[in-house]
């Protein structure tokens, strides 16, 4: 992996400074989980970091309040983003986003642009971008370096290091089911983790490979390669097992 991605909601952020990694990108997971400033500083010491930043959220809205904007360290870079609406209010998710990654580009010229949910914004800002992880990746990443595109490409994908099904299941099968041509595919009922059996489970194992890097570490040094020979330049893991996995590797 070249960057590792972090959730501090599952995990102690600050534990992230032992990784290995040149590069940690902080999830925005809604402001009560927000780390410090204390904390980003201090992983800023160890590699280089990146948080997320939702434009269209109080706190990051770069045309509105952007207060929490102005409390990350100079030294911590940003991965613009529309937001997701799981943490966005009714009011948030209604408000405009090409005028806010316009302002926040302006603002923050070497941020990454989350391109989920609006691609063709993401990509008229010439930010690098930075996508989900999909069946579609490699192909897409041609398409575009062969259309031109000279600017940075990144894609997050969960990531499992191991091969067993149910160990698989149980970190990624409910993230895998939400993505939309996945939920068409199941059946009326099933579960997402290790306990799902039949076409469900046929299904969820077979997205866990389009939709996340799962397998012994050939294999997934191999996808990692395969997305780098495509024109990738980054590839961010976000470990789905919890840092231990990384740590104890």
């Amino acid at each position: 992996m070249d960057a590792v991605a972090l959730k501090p909601t599952e995990v102690d952020v600050s534990r992230a400074a032992d990784l290995a990694a040149s590069t940690l990108v902080v999830d925005y997971e809604g402001r009560e989980s927000f780390p410090d400033a204390g904390t980003l500083r201090a992983l800023a010491e160890t590699a280089d970091v990146l948080v997320t930043t939702p434009v269209r959220a109080d706190g990051f809205d770069p045309l509105g309040d952007d207060s929490l904007s102005d409390s990350i360290p100079e030294a911590v870079g940003r991965v613009l983003v529309a937001g997701n609406g799981a943490y966005l209010s009714e009011a948030e998710s209604q408000r405009a986003v090409a005028p806010r990654f316009g302002e926040a580009h302006e603002r923050y010229p070497d941020a990454w642009v989350g391109t989920e949910g609006v691609e063709r914004i993401a990509l008229a800002t010439g930010a690098p971008q930075f996508e989900l992880l999909s069946r579609s990746t490699e192909r897409d990443a041609r398409a575009l370096r062969a259309a031109g595109f000279d600017g940075e490409l990144a894609v997050y994908a969960p990531t499992v290091l191991t091969d067993d099904e149910d160990a698989i299941l149980d970190a990624v099968g409910a993230y895998v089911s939400r993505r939309a041509t996945v939920r068409r595919a199941l059946p009326d009922e099933y579960e997402t983790d290790s306990a799902a059996t039949g076409r469900a489970r046929e299904v969820l194992l077979a997205a866990s490979k389009d939709f996340a890097i799962v397998g012994d570490e050939e294999t997934v040094r191999g996808r990692v390669e395969g997305l780098h020979g495509a024109g990738v330049d980054t590839v961010v893991g976000y470990p789905a097992r919890g840092l231990d996995e990384l740590l104890d590797a």
